[in-house]
Order: structure tokens, then sequence, then C-alpha cells
């Protein structure tokens, strides 16, 4: 369908959740909570900036993809997505395709980039990507303050110095792994195969394993296990224990 079909179904759907009546204290009052704040910070962007000066990241993540529905439920006129897409030099399989289903079903207009420490680093892409789209001001990032370097982050901060210069917004920076999987499931949103084989958080090939805590009873954990060994991502419960299956 046309992005704005698909905007104004995205849009639908949430006001419907919105509208939910959820017991206080509650998972899904939680993350109607959280959804809240994250369109906030979409409206602040979108007042500061017009389209042509926004961009996405995006690489496939349960993260990211709470990320764009929420972007794309606060916007209205939209052809297409400006999105980078920095992925390892060892990417799986499954988060390719679902980064391609992603690209039309949401009408994202990814850029791809390989990263390769030290050839090419995350900075250097994104430095790379905003030489070759020098409208762009601010980009969106799906950041949880769990993650690496996200525990001074606001929900918009200028990036370090030694970074290309652009305002970095982080929607989703103070949503919890459960909120997260609670939406995701509430919505019906269709999400990368990997989670359900028990991987909670994805990198490369070489740095990335299912989760071990996710491993079911009486089941081993072996290099190329089965992946019924181990439950779905949704099931862990724990943030600071998401990224157990990365090296």
């Amino acid at each position: 369908p046309p992005l704005t079909t698909t905007i104004a179904a995205l849009h639908d759907q949430i006001q419907r959740f919105l509208s939910e009546s959820h017991p206080a204290g509650s998972l899904l009052a939680a993350v109607q909570k959280q959804t809240r704040v994250t369109l906030d910070v979409f409206a602040a962007a979108l007042d500061s900036f017009p389209l042509e000066n926004l961009s996405l990241s995006y690489n496939g993540g349960k993260d990211c993809l709470v990320m764009l529905v929420l972007f794309l439920a606060s916007t209205k006129s939209l052809t297409s997505i400006p999105a980078i897409y920095a992925l390892p030099p060892d990417p799986f399989p499954e988060v390719e395709e679902f980064v391609a289903w992603s690209a039309r079903h949401y009408h994202l207009d990814i850029v791809k980039y390989t990263t390769d420490p030290p050839r090419a680093t995350i900075r250097s892409v994104f430095a790379d990507y905003l030489a070759q789209h020098p409208a762009v001001r601010a980009i969106f990032v799906g950041t949880r303050r769990t993650d690496p370097h996200g525990a001074r982050l606001t929900h918009q901060d200028y990036t370090d110095s030694g970074w290309p210069q652009f305002l970095r917004y982080h929607p989703v920076i103070e949503w919890h792994y459960t909120e997260i999987w609670a939406f995701i499931r509430h919505l019906g949103l269709h999400y990368c195969s990997l989670y359900d084989q028990g991987y909670t958080s994805l990198g490369g090939t070489a740095d990335t394993r299912p989760n071990p805590k996710l491993l079911r009873p009486g089941a081993e954990a072996e290099a190329g296990a089965d992946q019924s060994r181990y439950r779905p991502a949704y099931e862990l419960t724990e943030d600071l224990e998401e990224r157990l299956g990365r090296n």
C-alpha cells in the first residue's frame, strides 16, 4: 500500500491503543505512558525541523522498529523516509531480509553502509551519510538507556566532539525491554525472525548468539543449537540481561 495508507492505519492503531483502559501499574499502562512520551519527542522534532532535515537510523532491531512505527504515527504527508542502515561486516541473512521487508512495507529510503573497524566505523559511516545528504541535520536513533553509551543520553543530544555534527533524537531512550516487546506484540507488528529463536540483541554473526537466559530447562547450549532449545526473546524480563548473547 502507499505510505499515506500505512501512516493512516498506524495512526489509527496507535490512537486506539492509547484509548484502551489498562489497570494502573500494569505493563500495558506503562507502555501507553512511554508511547505518549515518544510521540511528544517526535512532535518536538517536527516542530523544530522540516522533514527534509530529518533522517532515521534503522537496523531491523526491535527498538528502532518501535521508533519507526511511532514516527510514522506522528506524521501525515510523507512519500518515503530517509534512513541510514549501518550493518556489521557479517550480517545475519534474517536481519537483511527483515530490513528489506521494512523498506518495502514502511517505504524506507535506506542507504546501507558496512562497518568494518578500523577501516569503516559507525562514526565514519555517519560522516559519509551526512556528506552525501547535506540537508540532514537531525537523526532519530533507537538507543535505549541500558545500551552501551546510553547511560547519559537524553531525548535529544548533539554528537560528541570528533563526530560529524548532527542532533541525535532518542525517542525510545527510557523504554524498558519488556515495554518494547509488549508494544510490538500488543500491536501485532511483524518483527525479525531471530527474536523467536532466542536472540535478544542483534549484531553480526561473529558476536551474536541466542541469550543463555532463554535456554529451555534441560536443553544444553551448543554451537549451532537447534532453535527450539531457546525460548523467544519476548520471554526475557530483565533489561540488564538483554545483551548476554553478545560478545
